[in-house]
């Protein structure tokens, strides 16, 4: 099966530079570095023991953190590589690296042997670290060829995944196979992971429970924050298609019992920003984008925010909110965002009935009374409501017992990482 993947890799190389090309044109890739893809890399390799940690997007970017601060601080470690694929990611990575020393962002290079050859012949990682659930199947192959180390940390395996590796399951169980370490963030990762062919598991609990202490840029404008305070705020984050309609229409029933009630829709892919303002146009609804902010009008119903990385400025200031791709039938084997970053920030949680790939997560937070399911825009109003008049601040011993329950597990996770660092 390998053997076919790597043709075929080799077939569409050819065509990769003009598909990076296109999608540089369509603003899919940062205009200045999108030539890294193609593993042309300006930066050289310094000597001494380098960390190569890849994630793929903005959630996993953001579960690093914590566990790049602690090893940054290790005296062993010379250089940590971080590198990413999507654009968000790498702008958000960017801007968090551009001042450290010892850490540096690129972006991966397609999973062509041409390219994965000359990014691995460049860098020489001493150890490789992929985060969730990303799989190269070249890369792999290059990694494990040059005897590299090579650790799966958070590994997620959800229902649908594991379904589609199941009908190449001897394919599969070589891949990952290759991994001298699979850590799972949970106990239905864990049983996939070994059905896969992983020899060497581990299941310490999600790494994204661990906080991160660096704050940068998480504080809304002072105008916006003084204007706020005047308000009911609730957010919505993470919102998929139809899901913004659904938490507009509780914001009009919320409308009923409170004049001032601010909506902020945060959601997860901002190129569908447009298509939202047209969807909830009928409903006479005065929305304003975050960017175009600079006083908050009073008659603003909903925020939308335009931009990636905003939410936890917004977590900090509300202490309700809903997480979208929760309410979508069609999704339900591979449903659920992330709820622990609104719970660290001391949120109450609501959400729709399918959340299947954070069951785990979902079910530690409800232990401690944080999250609340709701199958329509009617519960969610009445909960929202329940919530306003009992007038209940951020739960600080909450926040204390998630933020210790995390500091468990990272330094678990360190002590594997060590082993490797030993050598």
């Amino acid at each position: 099966m390998f053997f076919w993947y790597k043709f075929l890799s080799y077939l569409f190389y050819p065509a990769s530079y003009f598909f990076l090309f296109l999608r540089k044109l369509k603003k899919k890739e940062h205009k200045n570095r999108y030539s890294e893809k193609i593993a042309k890399i300006k930066i050289k390799r310094e000597n001494g023991f380098l960390i190569w940690i890849h994630v793929a997007s903005v959630g996993e970017a953001m579960s690093i953190l914590p566990l790049v601060e602690r090893l940054e601080s290790d005296k062993k470690v010379n250089t940590i590589l971080i590198t990413s694929i999507t654009l968000s990611s790498g702008q958000i990575l960017e801007k968090k690296y551009t001042d450290s020393k010892k850490i540096i962002h690129q972006f991966l290079p397609l999973d062509i042997p041409f390219f994965v050859n000359k990014f691995l012949n460049h860098w020489s990682p001493n150890l490789s670290i992929f985060i969730d659930s990303e799989i190269w199947p070249n890369l792999i192959y290059g990694i494990k060829k040059r005897n590299i180390p090579l650790l799966l940390i958070n590994g997620r395996i959800s229902k649908k995944t594991f379904r589609k590796w199941s009908f190449f399951k001897s394919f599969a169980q070589e891949i990952f196979g290759k991994f001298d370490l699979c850590i799972a963030s949970n106990k239905e990762s864990e049983n996939y992971l070994k059905s896969l062919g992983v020899n060497n598991i581990k299941n310490f609990g999600n790494l994204k429970f661990t906080k991160s202490e660096f704050n940068f840029e998480n504080n809304l404008d002072k105008n916006l924050s003084e204007n706020l305070k005047n308000r009911k705020v609730w957010c919505a984050a993470s919102t998929h298609p139809s899901e913004e309609l659904f938490c507009a229409k509780t914001h009009l029933k919320l409308k009923k019992s409170y004049k001032n009630i601010l909506t902020i829709l945060i959601p997860r892919h901002i190129n569908r920003i447009k298509k939202i303002i047209d969807e909830l146009s009928f409903l006479n609804l005065k929305i304003s984008l975050y960017s175009d902010i600079k006083n908050l009008d009073n008659d603003v119903d909903i925020i939308l925010v335009n931009s990636y990385g905003e939410a936890l400025k917004f977590y900090k200031i509300s202490n309700y909110v809903f997480l979208g791709k929760s309410t979508i039938k069609s999704l339900v084997n591979d449903s659920g965002q992330n709820p622990l970053e609104p719970s660290m920030a001391g949120c109450k949680i609501f959400h729709g009935p399918y959340v299947s790939n954070f069951n785990d997560e979902y079910k530690y937070l409800n232990s401690l009374g944080v999250t609340k399911k709701v199958y329509n825009s009617d519960e969610l109003e009445k909960s929202l409501i329940q919530e306003f008049e009992m007038n209940n601040n951020k739960d600080i011993h909450v926040v204390e017992k998630i933020k210790k329950y995390g500091e468990t597990i990272l330094n678990n996770v360190i002590e594997e990482i060590k082993i490797y660092t030993k050598n």
